[in-house]
């Protein structure tokens, strides 16, 4: 273990989940603070051990269920103050899936997942907005 005289950043993942031709989000909403009670991406941090798809991957699976998908890097989020609990860097992901040969369904920190149409998207948690639209272009 290291120590260094200078403070290091959490790191997060965060998935986004399109589904069909107008490009439906799956979304959380978040059990616990911050943001409880908001609707946001699936994602999470990573383990110190795990490489970032992987935790990619386990978030998506532990919050909605979804499992056996590929994914595509979006890019990385760092802004300070993304996150109220201090300095997180995220980076992000996204998929395009058929939700109909889905069972999707709340887990760990959601208390309940939903599709919404990516022009009609509730209020946010973090930067998630940013992040859905960089996804978009990405996919486009």
């Amino acid at each position: 273990m290291f120590c260094y005289d200078y403070p290091r950043p959490a790191v997060t993942v965060d998935i986004v989940v399109f589904s069909g031709d107008a490009l439906e989000v799956l979304l959380i909403q978040r059990k616990h603070p911050p943001f409880e009670g908001h609707w946001a991406l699936p994602g999470g941090f990573i383990e110190m051990e795990e490489p970032l798809e992987v935790s990619a991957l386990r978030e998506l699976a532990e919050e909605t269920g979804v499992t056996d998908v590929s994914l595509t890097e979006v890019g990385v989020f760092g802004a300070p103050f993304r996150d109220p609990r201090g300095r997180v860097i995220t980076i992000a992901y996204a998929t395009v899936i058929e939700k109909s040969t889905l069972n999707v369904k709340a887990g760990s920190d959601a208390s309940e997942v939903a599709w919404f149409s990516n022009t009609e998207l509730p209020k946010l948690a973090f930067d998630h907005n940013e992040i859905i639209r960089k996804a978009l272009e990405k996919v486009k």
